[in-house]
């Protein structure tokens, strides 16, 4: 359409004349889409966005104050945003065409400045470091003028005084050592290589020579051992039939020996093993009996020995607990006549038969055969149960006697009184009495 304005992907389309502005410029800015324009009210202009290139050749003095022409190459273009297009319409949209020129002095100002704080050798090895302080330097001038700067490369550094050819020169010179030391090496090899080659040519030639000799004697010997070949076949035929000879000899001799093994020493030593098996075991079975016996001896004599101090202990513990009861009884019998009780003479029997008891218990316990575990002092618990049993019968009568005067408050007379020699309890005497 006419009045209908579509600007290209690397462009900016600039309306002057709007009375309402969206945006805070004095213009309207449409990238990416078109824009109507009115005829005569307004006007449309396009702004290139598209990258450019501007050559740098700048003659800069360094900090040694050498003259060096340095050749860089920057690559800038307008920025996107609407600001950098706004500034960079208000300054080269009527220009253009000497954008790159513009840009390069910029660039050229600041270069000289930077290199001018540098040495040659720093230039020289840090050419990264001069470009990015070059763009450092030059940002904020190409933000108000709304470029942005993609690159900027030191190409070439040209010296007219020599500085850098003689600063090589060193450098120079040690390559050139180098290579000369090189080239010296290579030859001394070449030669050593060569003297080589020609030692083992010549070890080739002598050894050629002496493998010929050799093919010679070997044909000679040849043919001297074909001369030689009747006689020589007969005596290695002997020779053979010397060694079968030999070797069938010693082949009987160790059969021989096999046998005599077989046939005489292994039964020999089977014999011997056998006789000295039966007398090793003869020998022990000997041994154990005679220490079975000394053990059931040495068992007996003491098991008679132990059974004839248990009967003396028992003899003399019967003999002392008789004399005792009998002292008990002679104690009770004079109690019970300084009492006057008929009650008492029960127990007067029962203390008189009390020794017989004891002694018949004792006489029976020596005559037992008892295993006694503690000893004497065994065989003193035994008795005193005995005894103690017959004390407990007395302690009995005594009670019952005492219960009997206190229901009955007249004593009756005495009767006779017999007693069990086994059990020493009362009998029909006793119990008439406590009835009374």
């Amino acid at each position: 359409m006419l009045f209908w304005h579509v600007p290209a992907p690397n462009e900016a389309l600039l309306i002057s004349g709007s009375k309402r502005q969206a945006q805070a410029t004095q213009f309207r800015i449409v990238t990416g889409h078109g824009s109507f324009v009115m005829p005569i009210k307004q006007k449309a202009r396009m702004l290139s966005l598209a990258l450019r290139e501007a050559e740098i050749a700048e003659d800069c003095v360094t900090q040694q104050g050498i003259r060096l022409t340095v050749r860089a190459v920057t690559v800038f273009k307008v920025g996107d945003d609407f600001v950098s297009i706004a500034n960079a319409a208000r300054r080269f949209l009527a220009e253009q065409e000497r954008m790159e020129e513009l840009v390069g002095q910029i660039f050229a100002g600041h270069l000289r400045s930077i290199v001018g704080g540098l040495t040659v050798e720093q230039i020289i090895r840090e050419r990264d470091r001069v470009a990015q302080e070059v763009k450092a330097g030059s940002h904020n001038e190409m933000e108000k003028l709304g470029i942005v700067v993609d690159a900027l490369q030191i190409q070439e550094i040209e010296d007219a005084t020599g500085y850098i050819t003689n600063l090589a020169a060193p450098h120079a010179a040690a390559v050139a050592s180098q290579a000369r030391i090189a080239q010296a090496r290579a030859d001394q090899e070449a030669a050593q290589r060569e003297q080589e080659a020609l030692a083992l040519k010549a070890q080739y030639e002598r050894d050629t020579a002496l493998k010929r000799a050799g093919f010679v004697a070997e044909t000679e010997q040849a043919n001297a051992r074909a001369a030689q070949a009747g006689p020589l076949a007969e005596a290695m035929a002997s020779q053979e039939v010397i060694e079968q000879q030999t070797a069938l000899a010693q082949r009987q001799a160790d059969l021989a020996a096999q046998r005599l093994e077989a046939e005489v020493r292994r039964p020999a030593d089977a014999e011997a093993y056998r006789k000295r098996a039966l007398a090793e075991a003869q020998r022990d079975m000997a041994k154990f009996e005679a220490e079975g016996e000394a053990y059931r001896r040495t068992t007996l004599a003491t098991a008679e020995a132990q059974a004839v101090r248990v009967q003396a202990d028992g003899d003399a513990y019967a003999e002392r607990t008789t004399a005792e009861a009998q002292a008990a009884a002679n104690a009770a019998r004079a109690d019970s006549l300084r009492g006057g009780a008929q009650e008492l003479i029960a127990a007067n029997r029962v203390v008189e038969n009390l020794p017989v008891l004891v002694d018949a218990a004792a006489r029976g316990m020596a005559g037992s055969n008892l295993t006694i575990l503690n000893g004497s002092e065994g065989v003193s618990q035994v008795a005193a149960g005995i005894v103690g049993q017959g004390l407990a019968i007395l302690d009995v009568l005594k009670a019952a006697t005492t219960q009997a005067q206190a229901q009955a408050p007249v004593q009756a007379q005495p009767g006779p009184v017999q007693t069990d020699p086994v059990q020493a309890g009362p009998v029909d005497g006793q119990e008439g009495a406590g009835q009374n």
